[in-house]
């Protein structure tokens, strides 16, 4: 699913040219933050919140200046401050010292101006109806104004609300229909607004700023393919088994907001501070200068949009309506090197928590763990979706444990934070690190509940997956499975990781079918599909010289594996498909060298093995020597994953 580079006439954007949220700590000083968006080329918005203490919103534009700043939690006018921000830039924007206190937690949400995403326009009041040129493009899904030279309430317009009411974005009331003057009893069109007689969004001689998100979730191919926003609203059932939104993509930032109850809060939820499956979500409030909560499960991203997890009256009561806006999650291009999603990092345990920081260079959505001098240590896997702290051991059959601040955090934009458990950071202990970012045609993650039956289960890989690892996450005693050679079907196989067990073929009630490049299909065993059951799934597929899943028939000798690289594998997973044998890693952190290699296994909590010449490094890929550890017997077939 290749999408053309931004900018490109009549080409769609990707989500990751409009949007970001980017967490940061203060240092005390000025702080740049490279999130990738044009905020000086094409402008937007800035959206900053302090994470761990009572702080105002502020919204900063470039419409009206850096200088200019409004607090979404009251009705104050704006206020001038030129310490929060030195500059909007070409690939982000640079805090100032207002904003980055030593030690604090942050976050922003920037909205890049662009068609059929987000607009901000500025206009003066007249007391009478007028229209207000826009630039979206397509329907308006979300209009929030607020008069900025003097205290004045946010009005808020929502599609499934209509022209004849408002909301409040500062307030946690219901939508109003006290001022139906404030839209002029007219919707929006795909190039204006409307105004009427009212002091919520046109008093005459005031200056307001307007706010546009688009609803656009099939964008502009019809498909969805290129979706990114959708402003919509659900029916509440008061049950944990809350409704489930579909819009044909997965979601990364929601806010959600009751239009009927009283005493409803704007909620904000996104996966990089922690909109997870199945645990706690990190809230924020819209209309609050309350730091962020995370106290019980609320919401979950799903392959194909949202899901509420909770019967809390503030997202779920069966006697409200609530209206939401819902951003795709990205990227949405294919990477076209390896090094822009997948990372391997040789290092030495301090003991500590919270001071061994992992820089990868991108966003990590998973990452698994491997003790290299500590035999008898399982190697531990985690992920962004399931959230911070909670693992999974790939040579184990238990549950997922959840171990805190001394597991890992994914609280860093550009890396991770590995806690001081043993599996990930014992003092004096040596690991390596892997760390993946989900990306079309290469990786994907999918959180999934089974059905006692035949689960179809949504994916955003945008390819069919060759390299299917999926755990139950839930009950102990059932074993990690691996999916491979699905072509033809008649080759569906099913291994354990943690075991040395090789596959004869089919395996009926677990993987039932060939995946297809929107879906992948489970059987009902307890494994991978049981009623009640929570699973985690790791999906992988061959892309031209970022990726390859292959495999090859053993000589006895040496030879070359052809993965159509040109600067040869810097991770290697292999496994004899044909016998018992361990799911062997290798990688450049380490070393892949013409002579005695560092070999890990997955299935074992065996420490590293350095005794055999098992692969040397070729350009083209890797390759493998002499039987030595059966890596290469004549005869033998072996599956590989293998990454540039």
């Amino acid at each position: 699913m290749q999408q053309a580079a931004a900018g490109a006439v009549g080409e769609a954007l990707a989500i990751e040219d409009v949007f970001s949220t980017y967490l940061y700590t203060g240092n005390g000083s000025t702080q740049t933050i490279t999130n990738g968006i044009d905020l000086a080329g094409e402008g937007g918005l800035v959206w900053w919140k302090r994470r761990d203490g009572v702080s105002n919103h502020l919204l900063t534009d470039s419409v009206r200046g850096i200088t200019k700043h409004l607090t979404s939690q009251t009705s104050n006018a704006e206020v001038t401050n030129a310490t929060f921000y030195s500059s909007f830039n070409s690939d982000g924007f640079t805090l100032d010292t207002g904003l980055t206190s030593s030690g604090i937690s942050g976050v922003t949400w920037t909205f890049r101006k662009a068609p059929r995403f987000f607009d901000a326009v500025t206009y003066t009041g007249t007391g009478s109806a007028q229209t207000i040129s826009h630039n979206l493009g397509c329907e308006v899904g979300t209009l929030i104004v607020k008069r900025t030279d003097s205290t004045g309430n946010w009005g808020v317009f929502h599609r499934s609300q209509g022209p004849s009411k408002y909301g409040l974005l500062h307030d946690n009331l219901a939508f109003q229909t006290d001022e139906p003057n404030a839209w002029n009893g007219v919707a929006p069109t795909d190039t204006v607004f409307s105004v009427g007689a009212a002091n919520v969004t046109n008093t005459s001689g005031a200056t307001y700023v307007a706010y546009l998100f688009a609803h656009d979730p099939l964008g502009p191919s019809g498909d969805g393919s290129d979706g990114l926003i959708a402003c919509g609203s659900y029916a509440g059932n008061s049950s944990a088994d809350g409704p489930e939104i579909n819009l044909g993509w997965e979601s990364q930032w929601v806010m959600i907001k009751s239009a009927t109850g009283v005493n409803s809060p704007w909620l904000m939820y996104d996966t990089m501070r922690g909109m997870i499956a199945g645990g706690v979500d990190a809230k924020l409030q819209a209309n609050a200068s309350d730091a962020e909560t995370s106290t019980q499960n609320f919401i979950r991203p799903t392959a194909t949009g949202f899901k509420i997890e909770s019967s809390d009256n503030e997202i779920n009561n069966d006697n409200s309506t609530y209206i939401y806006i819902a951003i795709r999650r990205g990227p949405m291009r294919e990477p076209t090197s390896g090094t822009e999603v997948f990372k391997p990092v040789a290092y030495t345990g301090n003991g500590t928590n919270e001071t061994r920081v992992i820089t990868t260079g991108f966003p990590v959505d998973t990452a698994f763990s491997l003790i290299r001098n500590g035999a008898g240590t399982n190697k531990a896997a985690w992920d962004r979706l399931r959230g911070n702290g909670i693992l999974l051991y790939t040579s184990s059959t238990s549950a997922e444990v959840d171990e805190g601040n001394t597991g890992a955090e994914f609280d860093n934009n550009l890396g991770l934070i590995v806690g001081s458990r043993i599996e990930l950071n014992y003092n004096g202990f040596d690991y390596v690190l892997y760390s993946f970012r989900r990306a079309p045609g290469f990786f994907d993650v999918v959180a999934y509940s089974g059905n006692g039956g035949t689960n179809t289960i949504s994916h955003n890989l945008g390819v069919a997956p060759e390299l299917i690892i999926l755990k139950r996450r839930n009950l102990a005693g059932e074993g990690w499975h691996i999916g491979t050679q699905f072509t033809p079907s008649t080759c569906l196989r099913n291994y354990d990781l943690n075991s040395t067990a090789f596959s004869s073929g089919y395996a009926a009630t677990k993987f039932v079918q060939q995946p297809t490049d929107t879906s992948f299909v489970m059987g009902n065993d307890a494994a991978v599909g049981a009623s009640g059951g929570t699973y985690i799934a790791y999906l992988f597929a061959t892309l031209a010289g970022v990726s390859k899943v292959g495999s090859y028939t053993g000589n006895g000798s040496s030879q070359t594996i052809n993965c159509g690289f040109t600067g040869g594998a810097r991770f290697v997973l292999v496994k004899k498909s044909s016998g018992t044998g361990d799911w062997l890693v290798f990688d450049t952190a380490r070393g892949i060298v013409s002579g005695n290699d560092p070999a890990l296994n997955l299935n074992t909590t065996s420490a590293e093995d350095s005794n055999y010449d098992m692969i040397d490094p070729a350009s083209s890929g890797f390759a493998v020597t002499t039987a030595g550890y059966d890596l290469n017997e004549n005869g033998s077939t072996y599956i590989f994953l293998a990454i540039a």
